[in-house]
């Protein structure tokens, strides 16, 4: 497994304590960091869903089913990968849990080599999603000035061209691109302009 997918946090979340025991028990045994939460509440409230990692829900639980988890974590914009393990699952479900954004949704008893390979992919998109949302939190803090000289250094435009375009001092345009690169975490233009094509 990737050294950085290995570090992530693995989050079992079903009421069936002998189902959690068992999952955490396998997936520690392939090599990945388990919490388990016995309902939907006990896991958001035990988790920072801002960060990478990827969680296994049941669909009937307590209090709140794994369906109306999910929806709060799109809400919350997490980056969390969501995969669904239930014992009570059929298609319409299926297919509506995959087009609400899980990574996979599975039936128990599950496979184990299967549920590995869909939790792996899920940490491969958490750990995207993570980089999409810092980016789209980086924009959301721009000023107007700052997002009209970002859109024209992605143009490919040089200093002079955007200073003349926007009526402003070519220093005042030295400082900008500066920020911007410090704002996005980036070392040059094409990884700036890279990471703000993926804002779409």
């Amino acid at each position: 497994m990737n050294e950085q997918i290995e570090l992530l946090p693995v989050h079992v979340v079903d009421d069936d304590e002998s189902v959690r025991e068992s999952l955490s028990f396998m997936l520690e045994e392939h090599g990945f960091t388990v919490n388990d939460f016995e309902d939907g509440q006990a896991f958001l409230e035990g988790v920072d869903n801002q960060l990478a990692g990827c969680v296994i829900l049941d669909s009937r639980m307590p209090n709140l089913r794994g369906q109306q988890v999910h929806q709060i974590l799109k809400q919350a914009r997490s980056p969390l990968a969501v995969i669904y393990l239930t014992g009570h699952g059929d298609v319409p479900m299926a297919v509506d849990a995959l087009q609400s954004g899980a990574v996979n949704f599975f039936q128990k008893p599950v496979k184990g080599d299967e549920l590995c390979q869909a939790i792996r992919q899920g940490l491969v998109q958490s750990l995207a999603n993570l980089e999409i949302s810092s980016a789209q939190s980086a924009y959301d803090s721009l000023t107007q000035r700052e997002q009209d000289i970002l859109r024209l250094i992605v143009e490919g435009k040089r200093n002079m061209r955007i200073a003349d375009e926007l009526c402003i001092a070519v220093r005042t345009v030295e400082v900008h691109r500066a920020n911007l690169l410090k704002k996005f975490s980036s070392k040059t233009v094409a990884e700036l302009a890279y990471i703000y094509g993926k804002l779409g």
